[in-house]
């Protein structure tokens, strides 16, 4: 995937906002960039969106600003001289893909068909717009046409809210979602932008998922941590289970064979996507130990340690995958 197309796999939700009045532009984007997501899209469907576009990209360049519901190569050259770094549409255009196509444009076009992923495919594309995905067959629909087209990835919009957010995204042939829930047409008309802020936290909270799975204790060496297994077993029931370099005591606690990172131990905080969490917590300036990362066999993160402790611990970053047992991971 090229850069843009990166980007919106790490960001993982574009906000699909429809504007009425320039005034909204600059306060939704802040808005959006508060609750911690730097992306947007907006659609062609009014006569402000060009200027709407011009104005978040003038104002706020951190944003990344795509044009929706592009349905002309007049548009195409409008939208990307107005600032926006991509551009999707509801359909396939033959003409209006290769048109983007020549002048290295980012496009996402919209499939909902098989016959709709060959012609993509044709063209070149890595990923397309799956549209209306609710109305088309949801997740389903998804999985089923990319069983025999398997390179190509999708970016599901219509129908898409924070109830069913995860069931699109957990599928790794996904690498966002559209949405427009947390910029209805209703808020922006009242202006309740402090909603914006607060429905967009609550989407990254849900996509993100983070929870603490376990704590791990120090042990010296691994006579003593079989012993303080043993004792979590006799005193709690807690089912002792050994580990290549740890026992278990239930998930929730993991005693390392060996002195191991963090002076009082360590805390696993699992999540949905563990690359994603990664882009994330860089974003607001956590540094992490690279050295510490471990990949699955399809090449995806699976568990990273932040590089400064937090009360004596080491933290790290655990896919939610098969998150207690003995994985298979590799050093890159």
């Amino acid at each position: 995937m090229n850069k843009i197309l990166k980007e919106i796999s790490n960001i993982g939700i574009v906000p699909v906002a429809v504007l009425d009045e320039t005034r909204q532009a600059l306060p939704l984007a802040k808005a959006l960039y508060n609750g911690g997501l730097r992306c947007i899209e907006v659609t062609l469907r009014t006569a402000v969106a060009e200027e709407s576009i011009k104005i978040i990209s003038k104002e706020m360049p951190e944003m990344l600003v795509g044009a929706g519901t592009v349905l002309t190569a007049e548009q195409v050259d409008r939208a990307i001289a107005a600032g926006a770094k991509f551009i999707v549409s509801p359909g396939l255009n033959r003409e209006i893909v290769k048109y983007c196509i020549d002048k290295n444009i980012t496009i996402i076009p919209g499939c909902a068909t098989p016959s709709d992923i060959e012609t993509a495919l044709s063209l070149g594309l890595e990923v397309v717009k799956f549209f209306p995905a609710e109305a088309a067959g949801g997740i389903g629909m998804i999985k089923a046409m990319s069983a025999p087209y398997t390179s190509i990835k999708f970016m599901p919009t219509g129908g898409i809210n924070i109830k069913n957010l995860n069931t699109y995204l957990s599928f790794n042939k996904v690498i966002a979602c559209g949405g427009s829930w947390m910029v209805s047409k209703e808020l922006l008309k009242s202006g309740d932008y402090e909603t914006v802020t607060k429905l967009t936290k609550e989407a990254l909270c849900a996509m993100l998922g983070f929870e603490v799975q376990h704590v791990g204790i120090n042990m010296p060496d691994v006579g003593a941590a079989g012993k303080t297994a043993s004792a979590f077993e006799t005193l709690f029931g807690f089912t002792k289970q050994e580990r290549s370099v740890s026992f278990f005591a239930s998930s929730g606690i993991e005693i390392m064979k060996k002195q191991f990172l963090g002076k009082n131990g360590h805390i696993a905080v699992s999540t949905n996507n563990a690359a994603r969490a990664r882009y994330y917590l860089q974003r607001v300036g956590v540094v992490f130990n690279e050295e510490t990362a471990a990949y699955d066999e399809a090449d995806n993160l699976h568990t990273i340690y932040i590089k400064e402790e937090i009360g004596n611990f080491a933290v790290h970053l655990l896919q939610k995958n098969n998150i207690t047992g003995d994985l298979k991971c590799r050093k890159k």
